[in-house]
């Protein structure tokens, strides 16, 4: 079996500045709840089989604890924003596995599932459904992978080395030293992404960088100034890295066979029709359920 992981909070914003607004009856905003849910009927009648779908129920994490820039929900357009908590619902009536997250974020439930289920041997594969960079950092060989839906690109750990010049296990790292605006955390004064990926090419982690660029041996423009920027800085360097690292250790599920699908549940029809979208429902109700 494959089993796909899904990064919901990406989907909805995808879909909401995507979708032409539409209205329930109440008058409320559901075109993003709508695209989303059609776009996880998509997966599953393309054949996925199990699948988890992870949300960030507040946009708060511990990580706005370490570092007070930290993204927040703050500058979210609201209606967007009134749109997670109904998705979450809505998915569960279509009889999807949710992870929620509160204390955690999205991406540490996807991190945290992409373990637990490749570490089944009867899982063929893992595939982490996002585009986000940070994902890139559980990629392993083939067996988890990461896919772009809207790109319909697969990357598995030679695409990571490709598109970034390092390993999975260095993301964290480069990240660190890039800096990541989604975040809310800007890295190392004056290192861009060349200079970083050829470095931890060379030393994969941030520790292993030699504090005098005259030991790096490798050619980097402006490596004197890097160095002593990255030196002023490793203690911010290393901070931002933990905040780029994923947690793997979130209560997701206890066994993968929680995540096949089984069809929607009873409320879901109903769901569709308060969403103006009773077609839903019918496409549901015909997937045939596997085995």
């Amino acid at each position: 079996m494959k089993v796909h992981l899904l990064d919901g909070t990406y989907e909805l914003f995808r879909h909401f500045y995507a979708m032409p607004k539409q209205t329930d009856p109440d008058g409320h905003e559901v075109a993003a709840i709508v695209g989303v849910l059609g776009s996880v009927l998509g997966m599953l009648e393309g054949g996925a089989s199990h699948l988890g779908v992870a949300t960030d129920h507040v946009i708060e994490s511990f990580r706005n604890d370490l570092w007070p820039g930290y993204k927040t929900s703050e500058g979210i357009d609201p209606e967007l924003l009134a749109q997670f908590h109904p998705l979450e619902d809505a998915l569960r009536d279509m009889g999807v596995k949710v992870w929620a997250m509160e204390e955690f974020e999205a991406d540490d439930a996807l991190a945290s599932a992409a373990r637990r289920a490749a570490a089944n041997p009867a899982v063929e594969q893992v595939i982490i459904c996002t585009p986000d960079k940070d994902l890139s950092q559980c990629v392993t060989g083939d067996r988890i992978v990461q896919l772009d839906r809207r790109k319909r690109e697969q990357r598995d750990e030679r695409g990571v080395k490709e598109r970034f010049g390092i390993g999975p296990a260095s993301i964290p790292d480069y990240l660190a030293l890039v800096g990541d605006s989604a975040d809310g955390f800007p890295g190392v004064p004056g290192w861009g992404e060349k200079a970083a990926s050829t470095v931890l090419a060379h030393y994969p982690h941030l520790e292993r960088i030699p504090p005098s660029a005259t030991s790096w041996g490798v050619p980097v423009r402006g490596a004197a100034r890097l160095s002593t920027a990255l030196e002023a800085h490793r203690e911010l360097a290393l901070l931002f890295r933990k905040l780029a690292t994923l947690r793997d250790d979130v209560d997701v599920f206890q066994d993968v066979s929680e995540l096949r699908w089984r069809g929607p549940t009873a409320a879901f029809e109903d769901r569709a029709r308060r969403l103006n979208v009773p077609g839903l429902w019918e496409r549901a109700r015909r997937i045939p359920l596997t085995d």
